[in-house]
């Protein structure tokens, strides 16, 4: 075989190429690690950590003041929809319970007079229809998104277009002596007893409770908001003290006005939020309880005026309309002495209401007497006679005495609203920019000592 077609190789010419590749690969291996030890002390080394130290108090200062931000606007916004809706429309319900309530007595009344009914009673039934009308525009525009409100309100809307014309009815067969005219009126009194009044006291417990709910919820402290401002100017100050060893400076200017704005911005948030707090409890206390109180009293009032009326357009035997009487009126005493003993905001108001009701009771029991000997004529005229000491007038008293405690505790529970909403008015915008001076003081501290380096 010819040895050149198969060419032997030099061990020692394999050795010696080995030999010369080996050596690159160690250099690589070799740059590999010094580049990774490289990367290790830049990591390592002071500016790294300042600068990690800087991105890392800047995230916490950007979330601490958009958290306080945010927190302010929602608790300023809950105050003013409670102002612009909520509050309202529990006004508005009550109202127009109230309105109701007189709607369905007049018209009671006109048929107790007998014939043709007074026109002042007529007039007094056609405002309480407009007032009634008119307060559920005004709570339609509080329901917002309250699906439950809204049908209340429609159903409230139909059954009211009802009711007028089966008094409508009724009042012309009692004009020309029909006796059905009284079943007419037995019908209407029945849908408003059964479900104008009820629906309309149901808005009415919603609208409180909204009231409420939003009350309490607006009374609790941000804490978490507060904790991270807290957490904000800690790591602020443990960046000043890092600082100042690595320089060996007593104060950085920089990171001084950092902490003093972040500070700032923490005692604003505090100071604020409770003297907001204690606003809202005044509004609670002073306002919200006390307006409860009258509120359902004055709707107290009107179930036992309604009781009244009916019991003598019924000519009522059976002791209904006299138990609900004596309930409505027994639950309302107990509530008017639940603030008798000298309330700052209602106190005079309730008096005046305690001093009608027990004249009113001492009139029905006249009118009640009289029925009970068949004197329907008497009983008339101390229930629904102009007299001042019957029970019309008393009712007019104490109605009127409630209306001003509504209005006299609502005013107070409305300006300390406002008070609270207020006071936070320019926090959220002031939350932005100290959170923005705050960075800036972080940049100012940590650049110089960053150039220092270089």
């Amino acid at each position: 075989m010819d040895p050149r077609l198969h060419p032997t190789i030099d061990p020692g010419e394999h050795r010696t190429a080995e030999s010369r590749s080996a050596p690159a690969f160690d250099r690589e291996r070799t740059s590999g690690r010094e580049v990774s030890e490289d990367l290790g002390a830049v990591l390592r080394s002071t500016p790294s950590k300042l600068i990690a130290l800087g991105v890392i108090v800047s995230i916490l200062l950007l979330l601490s003041g958009l958290v306080a931000a945010q927190t302010v606007s929602s608790r300023k916004a809950t105050h003013d929809a409670l102002l612009a809706t909520t509050e309202p429309l529990a006004d508005a319900a009550q109202n127009l319970y109230s309105a109701l309530s007189v709607a369905d007595a007049a018209a009671v009344t006109g048929f107790i007079s007998g014939g043709i009914e007074p026109e002042a009673v007529r007039d007094r039934y056609e405002r309480a229809v407009a007032e009634a009308s008119a307060q559920l525009v005004a709570a339609a525009g509080g329901t917002g998104d309250d699906q439950d409100s809204s049908r209340l309100l429609s159903g409230i809307s139909g059954r009211l277009t009802v009711y007028t014309g089966l008094i409508e009815t009724a009042r012309a067969n009692n004009r020309i002596g029909n006796p059905v005219g009284t079943a007419y009126l037995g019908e209407a009194s029945h849908l408003m007893q059964t479900s104008l009044l009820p629906m309309a006291q149901e808005l009415h417990i919603r609208g409180v409770r909204a009231v409420t709910d939003t009350q309490h919820d607006a009374v609790r402290p941000p804490w978490f908001a507060i904790g991270l401002l807290v957490a904000a100017v800690a790591a602020l100050g443990g960046i000043h003290l890092i600082v100042s060893r690595i320089s060996r400076r007593a104060l950085n200017p920089g990171l001084i006005l950092a902490i003093a704005s972040t500070g700032l911005l923490l005692v604003w948030l505090l100071v604020a939020g409770l003297v907001s707090s204690t606003a809202t409890q005044r509004a609670i206390r002073l306002g919200a309880e006390p307006l409860g109180t009258v509120a359902a009293g004055r709707i107290l009032a009107q179930q036992s005026r309604t009781a009244e009326t009916l019991l003598l357009a019924r000519r009522d035997s059976t002791g209904e309309y006299e138990a609900v009487f004596e309930q409505s009126m027994a639950r309302l005493g107990d509530l008017l002495r639940v603030h008798s003993g000298g309330d700052p905001v209602i106190g005079d108001a309730v008096s005046r209401a305690i001093t009608a009701r027990n004249e009113w009771v001492t009139s029905h029991e006249r009118t009640h007497a009289a029925l009970s000997r068949g004197d329907y004529g008497a009983a008339a005229v101390l229930a629904v006679g102009p007299g001042p000491n019957g029970s019309a007038a008393q009712f007019a008293a104490l109605d009127l005495a409630l209306t001003e405690g509504i209005e006299t505790a609502r005013s107070e529970l409305r300006s300390n609203e406002a008070r609270a909403s207020q006071l936070l008015s320019a926090l959220a915008p002031a939350a932005i920019a100290l959170t923005l001076v705050s960075l800036i003081g972080v940049t100012i501290g940590l650049w110089p000592r960053l150039r220092e380096y270089r």
